[in-house]
């Protein structure tokens, strides 16, 4: 993310407000810097907005004055900054990046301070907005200065690639795009995806405090772009794409792309992102809560050592690679401890168990040999989505109880399609499931393998 990655999740929800490395801690009234091998200390555009957000989210969830006062003051000292070093040119402001930056993969993104991010300048929009939204805490004047910040900023994502600095383009096709690493040459660029989001959540949260039609627009263009887009950045049954320009597997950003869609999905109620999501998780799911069971079936079952990183992650340079395997015979079903659920490079979704006699080792997740207990992997719709039950087709209905173990099994089978609604998607003992809203099966989990979702 433009020049060193901060974690964050969608618009507002930013994670802790805590300096994430190689940022410093610093007292409370001054703006984040990022610091450098050789003891520089930078502005840095995204890590002082995105601390900014963070601080932003616990002022409205802080109850403590004292806490609340602390959080204030911090988001403020960020959006101050950017304000302070802005640069005003083509009727827009910008904020530049004061240090030189070579991306570590991808060819291309080179730059010389200053350069422009169209994710800082989206995600300065969103700290400009939420500021001035905020009901209490600010005077007139301050939430005037920061309604002007985002308009300035907000201008920027106006400004064709015409001329310099610009951070928005149309591709060949037509289509809108919000550059993360804009190259020097007009509609080049590196065509980052997760870039291009974060800096569309500060569209909303703009045309959430202006009511913009402008800002409509372009979040609505911005959306068919990535609707349009997402079979290049899918890889299936592995990690995502980065960016467009390279097509590099971003194993530290697939999980990344799966918040973001769900973000998107929260935002537009389109069931197209709810089934892009559904791909992206199935793909690479995200990992398992501490405590997670497995339950084993009895009978033969072969378990590996694998090559992973010591935390049982992927990491290219071992590529998962098989080390060694055992079979074993379980007399009756039993259980195991695990601490990890995760695709395995070339294969399926396997298990490592935690604890044990087999320990460290893995088990490939097989539906009712092997699988995860309960429900994990959980996401809500906040518009029903639609499941649809081909004509003669027999399909498991299923109440899981309030112990999370099947408590009925019905049947059902219809001599026509026969559509239903569900409002959750989750892997439920090892399968994907959908919970349904509709008829006399609210509450009932139907396998997402046995039905077609929103028409697919």
């Amino acid at each position: 993310m433009g020049g060193g990655a901060v974690t964050a999740m969608a618009t507002g929800v930013f994670e802790s407000p805590t300096p994430p490395d190689p940022f410093a801690n610093m007292p409370r009234s001054i703006a984040l810097m990022k610091y450098t091998a050789d003891g520089k200390s930078y502005d840095h555009p995204v890590g002082q907005i995105q601390f900014g957000l963070g601080c932003i989210t616990s002022y409205r969830v802080e109850t403590d004055p004292t806490r609340k006062a602390v959080f204030l003051k911090r988001a403020k000292a960020q959006a101050d900054r950017l304000i302070a070093k802005r640069v005003e040119t083509r009727g827009a402001w910008y904020f530049p990046y004061p240090f030189d930056f070579t991306h570590a993969e991808h060819s291309g993104v080179v730059y010389k301070a200053p350069w422009y991010s169209g994710m800082a300048q989206g995600e300065a929009i969103s700290l400009f907005s939420q500021l001035a939204a905020l009901e209490d805490g600010l005077s007139a004047d301050e939430r005037a200065l920061y309604r002007s910040a985002a308009d300035g900023a907000f201008a920027s994502l106006l400004r064709a690639d015409n001329a310099n600095p610009w951070v928005v383009n149309k591709d060949k096709a037509g289509y809108l795009w919000i550059q993360e690493y804009p190259f020097k040459t007009a509609g080049t660029g590196d065509y980052t995806y997760n870039g291009m989001i974060f800096a569309m959540f500060g569209v909303w949260d703009y045309y959430g405090l202006t009511g913009n039609e402008l800002a409509a627009q372009l979040y609505d263009g911005a959306c068919t772009t990535i609707a349009r887009y997402f079979t290049l950045l899918r890889n299936p049954r592995w990690f995502s794409y980065y960016c467009q320009t390279h097509r590099i597997p971003a194993n530290t950003y697939h999980h990344h792309h799966i918040t973001l869609w769900q973000q998107l999905n929260w935002q537009t109620n389109s069931s197209v992102f709810a089934h892009q999501l559904d791909m992206l998780i199935e793909d690479v799911p995200p990992g398992v809560k501490a405590g997670s069971v497995i339950a084993i079936a009895a009978g033969t079952h072969t378990l590996y050592k694998l090559d992973t990183k010591a935390d049982g992650s992927w990491v290219k340079a071992k590529a998962d690679k098989i080390l060694s395997s055992k079979k074993v015979v379980f007399a009756r079903a039993t259980q195991a401890p695990i601490d990890m659920r995760r695709r395995i490079q070339g294969a399926g979704v396997w298990y490592r168990i935690s604890a044990g006699a087999y320990k460290g080792y893995w088990i490939g997740e097989a539906y009712p040999k092997a699988f995860l207990r309960g429900e994990h992997v959980t996401v809500a719709y906040r518009v029903p989505r639609t499941l649809t039950i081909a004509a003669n087709a027999s399909v498991e209905a299923i109440d899981f109880g309030t112990n999370g173990v099947a408590g009925t099994l019905k049947t059902l089978k219809y001599s026509e399609a026969h559509t239903l609604q569900f409002d959750r998607r989750a892997v439920v003992n090892g399968r994907p499931m959908l919970r349904i809203t509709s008829e006399e099966f609210a509450g009932y989990w139907i396998p997402a393998t046995q039905v077609t979702t929103d028409g697919h």
